[in-house]
């Protein structure tokens, strides 16, 4: 009677487990966006010696970002964007370009019908590539990368005008640490996403 028992009991636990498991998988939601930003960033101090007067202003940034919302609006999300443009790094002709890549914890509540705020923090890295004229490196590419580890704040304001596509309007801080390419360890990048929500919103 004991295993009988124990054996009823071990596929209720079972059966609540796999509708767990099931409404789970109903809930979760992931975005998939592609978007165009500019950056900005403080000019180089006069009593700074130590970064570069190499300013991250300006420019078309496209990127991509995706994201995975599993449990009460809470997920995880990733992005990389870059500079679409290379530029002269400080007019010697050395061709360089930024990048930005960062993964995240994201919170995105509901506000109103069809508008969610998107609030991310999280860690990533700025990877400038410099570009040499022949193969500069043992694998064979044609550039140099100088990465730096970065902290990431953003926002977003998600609007659906129809459907699960979606408009969102955003801005991001980057924290970067031991930036000396540029003229500061602060960015700021603002854009517009448009995307589109696999999954219920």
């Amino acid at each position: 009677m004991k295993q009988i028992l124990r054996t009823v009991i071990l596929l209720c636990f079972a059966c609540a487990a796999v509708a767990s498991l099931s409404n789970f998988a109903q809930a979760q939601q992931a975005d998939i966006a592609f978007g165009i930003s500019t950056v900005t960033a403080p000019p180089l101090s006069p009593s700074d010696a130590n970064h570069a007067p190499v300013l991250l202003n300006g420019g078309t940034y496209p990127g991509v970002s995706g994201d995975l919302l599993f449990f009460h609006h809470i997920g995880v999300q990733g992005e990389l964007y870059w500079k679409a443009s290379r530029g002269d790094y400080l007019n010697t002709g050395l061709p360089y370009r930024p990048l930005f890549y960062d993964v995240n914890a994201i919170y995105a509540p509901k506000l109103a019908s069809h508008t969610y705020l998107e609030l991310l923090g999280g860690i990533g890295a700025l990877s400038t590539r410099f570009y040499c004229s022949s193969v500069c490196t043992f694998q064979g590419t044609n550039y140099q990368d100088s990465n730096h580890f970065m902290g990431h704040f953003g926002a977003g304001l998600k609007i659906y005008p129809a459907g699960n596509f979606f408009i969102r309007p955003e801005a991001h801080l980057y924290l970067v640490n031991n930036n000396l390419e540029y003229s500061s360890p602060r960015v700021v990048r603002y854009g517009l996403s448009i995307g589109y929500t696999f999954g219920g919103k």
